[in-house]
């Protein structure tokens, strides 16, 4: 393999040797591995091609330490290329050819359709186009919070440049001065639909200029053009030094296959085995290469999974005092009231390690004190919250302890692709959404989140803790900063009372211990159960104090830790009677749909009524719009005593 200096300004007629006989046996390997895969993308791979050997030449990574803290990073955003990828990651030295060849596409193979991580050397699981470059933005950020002089290289497609996320990501890159991100663009002209100004018309130069990028036009297949376009880049000779660049390669669809060569069926269709071995002739190859490696790929996988875990994070938790009894304070508050505690504790130093994102929305998710106190770990994106959840994903890999707040609607409906793809690539993001449910009020459906749970509960490795007041917020918030992978922390907007013991003391004092799996008995009785989270809690314990004056007594279970779900908590419930439910959340996808499930799983028979909303409401007072829902104090106990005496 040929690694390059930036020493010369050109490349020498050796290396340019080098690299047309890499760019054949590197063509050579996707045309068999498509083609034995019976799918794939061959035409973007080979467009491609140039442009990623000479990015690997060029970029500082290791094939014996290929997860490195000192590495460039190099993010695939059009992941269906991965044919090309792995091609080259095997000129490289990252694994052997075989492996690629006979599991490329594969059951359990590492290799997958869209580059992975369980490959070594893919920094970013790619297939949904257009959030490639705000993972390669947070990677960018990163390098530059370590104080680490690497470099990003994001290659993408021209098709995904009509993405909206896309401009959200060249915007955010200028607003935070990452001059150490550089974006090659394979412009061949076509997608899937064919010709890209048919499909949607757009001038891709004219955009990125105006976003205030440098730009650098290219033969995207002369070796010598790439290199000296990156070199140029790297070495900050550019009109803005101080702003990313990318680098426009025209290229060719299908490039070294004639009859391949801009024909926009190629882009996601392998070759026959006939083409195959026609192409495999032109490129000066073995054609009967084809049909030993077809007697070879029924052998079982072998190649072993990469781990990509993210980098661990060493903190410190303060003590942060709780709110007195008769406090009326709102859980973001206490939200805002956490997070600045933490950056004192942790953002001493230069590089601080606990960062906050948000959209627009610094006042309303209580993020101020957090960014008073470090501003350099504040990001502030605006309106673009596809791009923050993903740039926020990538930034929570590279061992910082990072937090996306914005409203519930925006921080699950919005972006729930986006927290889909940080699942698959194992991220380790904390989400504190604020304004759930009904809870919002005034300001309509549109801004009443109440299917969050629904969602959520598709996207598995997502641990869901709904607080029930300030106090029980700071206990959470301080457990999820210890917890490593994903998780979801919501709460309502309104101000709401401490919750207390019968005693009249806080609940969640200091005393208590938040575990996640395990619910909180608020109130004990032997007649039934009033199970409730966030912000239903204070109605379940009307309802309780409603019931007891009618010499009825129910106990009160507090369930917010959804995810991991407390079994033995609501085990122990339907076996004291009848058990209602009650949430800010559409009754079909919520809790209580989660509990009847658990129950007939287990076999168990037993009287449960779950309260909550039957569809989108209006807009109105909080306490309205959950009389209306049934899920206020009065309805509850109405509920739990009719089922008592039913």
């Amino acid at each position: 393999m040929l690694k390059l200096s930036l020493e010369k300004e050109s490349l020498s007629e050796e290396e340019l040797k080098w690299f047309e006989g890499a760019f054949k046996r590197c063509a050579r390997r996707i045309i068999l591995a498509t083609t034995l895969a019976g799918s794939g993308h061959p035409g973007g791979s080979l467009s491609s091609l140039h442009m990623l050997l000479i990015i690997y030449a060029l970029a500082k990574v290791n094939p014996i330490d290929p997860r490195h803290p000192e590495r460039d990073r190099v993010v695939i955003s059009q992941g269906h290329i991965s044919p090309g990828v792995y091609s080259v990651l095997c000129e490289f030295g990252f694994f052997p050819e075989e492996d690629f060849l006979l599991e490329f596409r594969r059951t359990g193979s590492a290799f997958a359709g869209h580059v992975e991580q369980a490959v070594p050397g893919v920094e970013w699981n790619t297939g949904n186009l257009g959030q490639g470059l705000s993972a390669a933005c947070g990677m960018a950020m990163a390098l530059k919070l370590k104080g680490l002089p690497n470099r990003v290289f994001c290659l993408m497609g021209d098709g995904e440049q009509q993405k909206g996320q896309v401009i959200e990501a060249r915007r955010w890159a200028v607003k935070f001065g990452l001059d150490n991100l550089i974006v090659l663009i394979d412009y061949n002209g076509l997608q899937i639909g064919g010709d890209i100004s048919k499909v949607m018309p757009q001038d891709i130069k004219a955009e990125i200029e105006a976003t205030h990028w440098n730009v650098i036009e290219i033969d995207g297949h002369n070796f010598n053009e790439i290199y000296k376009a990156l070199r140029a880049a790297i070495l900050k000779k550019v009109k803005n030094p101080e702003k990313p660049t990318a680098i426009l390669a025209h290229t060719i669809m299908g490039k070294g296959i004639s009859f391949m060569e801009n024909d926009a069926k190629w882009h996601g269709m392998p070759l026959s085995e006939d083409l195959a071995r026609k192409a495999l002739i032109e490129l000066g190859c073995d054609p009967g290469e084809l049909d030993r490696l077809k007697e070879k790929r029924i052998k079982q996988i072998s190649f072993p999974h990469f781990p990509h875990d993210p980098e661990k994070v060493n903190l410190t938790i303060p003590e942060i005092s709780l709110f007195d009894a008769g406090t009326n304070t709102d859980c973001r508050s206490a939200y805002g009231k956490f997070l600045e505690e933490m950056a004192k504790a942790n953002n001493t130093e230069a590089r601080p390690k606990i960062l906050g994102l948000t959209c627009d929305l610094e006042g309303s998710v209580k993020m101020g004190g957090f960014k008073k106190v470090s501003p350099q770990a504040f990001f502030e994106s605006g309106i673009q919250e596809h791009h923050t959840a993903s740039v926020a994903g990538a930034l929570s890999k590279e061992g910082f302890l990072v937090f996306f707040s914005t409203f519930g609607v925006f921080a699950i409906d919005e972006v729930f692709n986006q927290l889909r793809i940080n699942s698959l690539n194992k991220t380790a993001l904390k989400v504190v959404a604020t304004h759930l449910g009904a809870d919002v009020g005034e300001d309509g459906p549109t801004h009443q989140c109440i299917d969050y749970l629904g969602l959520l509960m598709n996207i598995p490795d997502f641990e869901i803790y709904l607080p029930a007041d300030p106090n029980q917020t700071i206990h959470i918030l301080k457990v999820v900063s210890q917890r490593e992978g994903n998780v979801f922390v919501g709460m309502g907007r309104s101000k709401t009372p401490i919750i207390l013991d019968e005693k009249g003391d806080p609940f969640f004092g200091e005393n208590y211990t938040f575990l996640p799996g395990k619910a909180d008995w608020l109130r004990r009785g032997k007649k039934g159960v009033i199970a409730a989270y966030g912000s239903t809690v204070r109605e379940a314990i009307k309802a309780w104090e409603i019931l007891k004056k009618r010499n009825i007594e129910v106990s009160v279970l507090n369930v917010a830790s959804i995810r991991p779900f407390p079994e033995e908590d609501l085990l122990e419930a339907v076996h004291q009677g009848p058990v209602v439910v009650v949430e800010d959340h559409l009754i079909q996808t919520g809790l209580g749909m989660q509990i009847a499930a658990f129950y007939l799983k287990k076999g168990i028979q037993c009287k449960l009524e779950i309260l909550g909303h039957k569809g989108p409401l209006s807009s109105g007072k909080p306490a309205e719009l959950f009389k209306l829902s049934g899920i206020d104090g009065e309805s509850i106990a109405y509920t739990m005593e009719k089922l008592i005496n039913g």
